[in-house]
Order: C-alpha cells, then sequence, then structure tokens
C-alpha cells in the first residue's frame, strides 16, 4: 500500500489559497489535510495575519500528519523585516503508519504545486518546529 498517495490529487483552494498567502499576506499559516477517501489535499484552516506562531501550532493535531505553511516574520542583523514561507510536513510519531506513509510519499508532489515555498521543515514533535528552529532557518 506503499503507492496508496502517489495519484493524490490537490484540490484547487490549496494553490488558490497559497497564492494569497504568498502574493497578498491574506493568511498567516495554511494547515492542510489529506482526505484518503477522496484522495485529494484540502485546506483544513487558514490563520489569519494578526495570528501567532503559537496559534498555528495549536492548529496541528498531537497524533496526525498534516502538511503547512507559514509565514514567518524576522529582521536580519542589519534589522531589515523580512519573512520567509516555510512549508512544514508534521508527521507526529504516535500517527498511524499508513498516514504517514502516505504523507511522505505525496509530498514532493504536494509540494511542486506551491510555487514560492522558501523553506522546508520535516517534524516529528513541537521541538523540531520550534521558533528557534524557524529563525535559525530563516536566514
Amino acid at each position: 500500500m506503499a503507492n496508496a498517495a502517489s495519484g493524490m490529487a490537490v484540490h484547487d483552494d490549496c494553490k488558490l489559497k497559497f497564492l494569497e498567502l504568498k502574493a497578498k499576506r491574506t493568511y498567516r499559516y495554511i494547515v492542510f489535510k489529506i482526505e484518503e477517501k477522496q484522495k485529494q489535499v484540502i485546506v483544513e484552516k487558514v490563520g489569519e495575519p494578526a495570528q501567532s506562531y503559537e496559534d498555528f501550532t495549536a492548529c496541528l493535531p498531537a497524533d496526525e500528519c498534516r502538511y503547512a505553511v507559514y509565514d514567518f516574520d524576522f529582521f536580519t542583523e542589519e534589522n531589515v523585516p523580512k519573512s520567509r514561507i516555510f512549508f512544514i510536513a508534521w508527521s507526529p510519531d504516535t500517527s498511524r503508519v499508513r498516514s504517514k506513509m502516505i504523507y511522505a510519499s505525496s509530498k514532493d508532489r504536494f509540494k511542486r504545486e506551491l510555487d514560492g515555498i522558501q523553506v522546508e521543515l520535516q517534524a516529528t514533535d513541537p521541538t523540531e518546529m520550534g521558533l528557534d528552529v524557524f529563525k535559525s532557518r530563516a536566514n
């Protein structure tokens, strides 16, 4: 069943919401979910620009895989405001093996649909995607 995901469709809404985040900064983050029965990736939740990193991490289930995109704002050493678009493959240790396989095998194809991702993170627990990790990977 390892190939179960290679035929995963990507709902148009995923691309549209990502473009809005990238071009207009309409959202702070987007959480994507694979609907196994429909065999497609859908938007599960979006975060408003004012929402925080904590709001974002609270949306990720403790025992289910997700993909997410996060628009991370930071300042360079010269104090210049910048932002980086992070792609997070959230695959907690406690999630089902089949789910992990589906998310892992669909990730690259899904990521290719989202043009403009700058940094990718793979996380199996919250410490692997802490703010310190974002900061160190953003520069």
